[in-house]
């Protein structure tokens, strides 16, 4: 019966909020931004002891078009920053920076990276590091800062811990390091020489190698505002001497003795580099001066920015987030992602018709169960964001674990429902007549159930409340919860109560098979959502694995309700089938695929990246920005209604609105960033901006004759 299959589930659903939750406090040793994916890798072949070589650095992979810079930035830009907290008797060195590149930027130019680039430090190893016997590794935490731009520039941050065992080897990124360390410029035995003339410099080296000669060179002064990167040197070669005239920035800062240099050329294919300390000789010119800020352009410096910034959106009071809880969470209940546990309710009403007390005994239990779920979600969150972690309202489906066991959960419900097996053929006697010594117990899982659909979504009046507490103590935020489970809770509550409500209902009999056996296909829908919300997340690989364990689950279950020795061959043969299946496909599961384009060139909708709403309001063009993702449902409901309505598609056409979408699919700091900016803390939220208006946040339920009403204000 249902609330035996409830009870095993419950065990299970808790079993895997606990892995989830301890995965959110273990070491991480990579840090993804929607730019960025940056990695803690290490290299010790021969072991982490004294004299043998031990390297640890960091391995930045950037998306298209994205770079980030080297120790000298060049025109623009900030190198990246390693802070190492390493054990007693363990010290870092400095970054060996790989050959850069020069990255041209309109007018300017930048010495950077992009494509993958690894960052190796070294690391000394002296007798006094002495790891403990029973934790024999070195702990490496890592506090990276960097730099990361396209056209506009994002600061961007990661805190990394990473375990080096100190007894076997690490050579498992052995490739990548040699890679960065062979692309390090080699020493030049002669030393260099540059001439002051004016405003330009006379390099001159000599006794190269003689690949070189006649070759085109790169120049790379590591001594950071010097020479204009942008401008190209001019190059001649007398013999093994190379001279180049190197023009001097008007921005220079510094008036040094001696300067190293990185000179780059093509060789077999390869970028080889050579590094070489040059001698200073004449008089500096004077350094120019900051420039001058006149009242005039300080003025309109102030104007220009006022009219870009975004103003904060209005706080709410906690009395009346209580009650937009109330209110939101009543509305829940006629979301589309709450449907799936209708099944569940009608099932409770028609099995209890007519019996007045078990109807008041269940209401009781269900509301229990939403209001203690809401209570465990909230906490959670505010806990692990309290520990650093940037989540909002749904994190849980952020993570494609949660995404398959929710998968496997609904599937298992479904086959029940259609009568495949009962749990009562291979649950121990104890669980299977659970039911009769506590009957309050389906009830309330029935809300804990209700509330793991549920909660992704965000209903009218529930964003704000939620933006509210999650910048609030525990002792006020969790009340915000706790209402939001009691509003959801209410209309079966209320339902349960009344008296004339049984009275409506059939009573039971044959047809309450026939109803069980429908009610599956809610299920299976259910499963269908997430197998789409996994692929969206982990790929193709991913959802198709997931469909294959799905597979393997029901053959288990199937397996488990046979009789006799078939029961023992065919649970025997499934079993390890599924372990099979979950060694093999599980990682296609639980991985995060790289981010496909989120749309193709020329849609309407662009991707959302932080600061481009700001860039294009102070272009005077008004901006709708959709935050969204694949597991809430309502906001793929609008999506395919509201806002792809002609009406609308033609009104944000006709006022030059550019559309942005923010996908919060997948965990994305900045979004949660955003989302609190504007008081909200889940999805759907849908903004217009105007320059030097306040974002005005609409409803989650997009209306079309509401959402033209707001268009036709910009």
């Amino acid at each position: 019966m249902l609330h035996r299959f409830l009870y095993a589930l419950f065990l299970i659903a808790a079993s895997a909020a606990s892995i989830s939750a301890s995965a959110q406090n273990t070491p991480k040793s990579v840090v993804t931004t929607p730019q960025v994916r940056a990695e803690l890798l290490a290299h010790a072949p021969q072991g982490v002891v004294p004299g043998q070589p031990v390297w640890v650095g960091l391995q930045i992979t950037h998306q298209p078009e994205w770079h980030t810079y080297w120790k000298n930035s060049g025109d623009s830009g900030l190198p990246t920053v390693l802070q190492w907290t390493l054990p007693a008797g363990v010290t870092a060195g400095d970054i060996a920076w790989p050959l850069p590149r020069k990255i041209p930027i309109g007018n300017l130019a930048n010495y950077g990276y992009e494509g993958t680039v690894l960052l190796p430090v070294p690391l000394s190893i002296s007798p006094d590091f002495k790891p403990s016997l029973l934790a024999s590794e070195l702990e490496v935490k890592l506090h990276a800062v960097w730099l990361v731009c396209r056209k506009e520039c994002i600061p961007e941050e990661g805190d990394f811990t990473l375990k080096v065992p100190v007894k076997s080897t690490t050579a498992l990124n052995g490739a990548a390091f040699d890679a960065s360390l062979a692309a390090q410029p080699q020493p030049l035995a002669a030393r260099s020489k540059i001439e002051v003339q004016g405003a330009e410099l006379q390099l001159t080296v000599a006794d190269l190698p003689a690949a070189l000669r006649g070759k085109t060179l790169e120049l790379f002064p590591e001594t950071p505002e010097i020479t204009a990167p942008a401008v190209d040197i001019r190059q001649s070669w007398t013999g093994p001497t190379w001279t180049a005239t190197a023009t001097l920035t008007a921005m220079r800062s510094q008036s040094p003795a001696q300067m190293p240099l990185v000179l780059v050329a093509e060789q077999d294919g390869q970028r080889q580099g050579y590094r070489t300390e040059a001698d200073v000789r004449g008089s500096w010119p004077q350094a120019v001066a900051a420039p001058t800020i006149t009242p005039a352009l300080e003025a309109a410096l102030r104007a220009n920015s006022s009219a870009a910034q975004i103003p904060a959106a209005p706080s709410l009071s906690w009395a009346a987030a209580l009650l937009g809880a109330l209110l939101g969470g009543l509305i829940l209940n006629l979301m589309p992602c709450v449907f799936p546990v209708l099944a569940i309710k009608l099932m409770g009403f028609a099995q209890h018709a007519g019996d007045r007390r078990a109807h008041r005994v269940d209401g009781l239990a269900y509301s229990a169960g939403a209001i203690a779920s809401f209570l465990a979600l909230g906490a959670l969150m505010l806990g692990l964001r309290a520990a650093g972690e940037q989540l909002g309202w749904g994190f849980q489906l952020q993570s494609p674990v949660v995404v398959a066991a929710l998968a496997v959960l609904f599937t298992v419900v479904g086959l029940n429902l259609a009568g495949l097996f009962e749990f009562g053929q291979f649950l121990p006697s104890r669980l299977a007549t659970l039911q009769a010594r506590n009957p309050a117990l389906n009830a309330f899982l029935s809300g804990v159930l209700a509330v793991a659909v549920a909660s992704p979504c965000t209903a009218p009046f529930m964003g704000a409340s939620l933006g509210l507490a999650v910048g609030l103590p525990a002792a006020q935020a969790l009340p915000i919860f706790a209402v939001m489970g009691l509003g959801m809770a209410l209309p079966y509550l209320a339902a349960s109560l009344s008296p004339g409500l049984a009275r409506l209902l059939p009573r039971p009999g044959a047809w309450m098979a026939t109803f069980r056996q429908l009610m599956a296909f809610p299920m299976f829908a259910t499963v269908a959502w997430l197998v789409w919300v996994l692929g969206q997340q982990s790929g193709i690989d991913g959802a198709g694995s997931l469909l294959v364990l799905l597979v393997a689950v029901a053959a288990v279950l199937w397996a488990l309700g046979l009789a006799g020795r078939t029961r023992l061959v065919a649970a025997t043969l499934s079993i390890a089938a599924i372990v099979g299946v979950i060694s093999a496909a599980g990682p296609n599961i639980i991985k995060n695929a790289p981010p496909a384009n989120a749309v193709a060139a020329g849609e309407r909708w662009q991707p959302w990246e932080p600061g481009r709403v700001e860039q294009t309001l102070a272009t005077g063009q008004p901006v709708m920005v959709d935050f969204t993702a694949a597991w809430c449902v309502t906001c793929q409901y609008n999506k395919k209604t509201t806002l792809s309505n002609t009406a609308v598609l033609a009104d944000l056409d006709a006022k030059n609105v550019q559309l942005l979408r923010a996908d919060w699919t997948r965990r994305d700091p900045a979004i949660t960033a955003a989302l609190g900016q504007l008081g909200r803390n889940g999805v759907p939220v849908y903004v217009l901006y105007k320059a030097g208006s306040a974002p005005q946040v609409l409803s989650e339920v997009l209306n079309v004759d509401d959402l033209r009403a707001a268009i036709a204000k910009l």
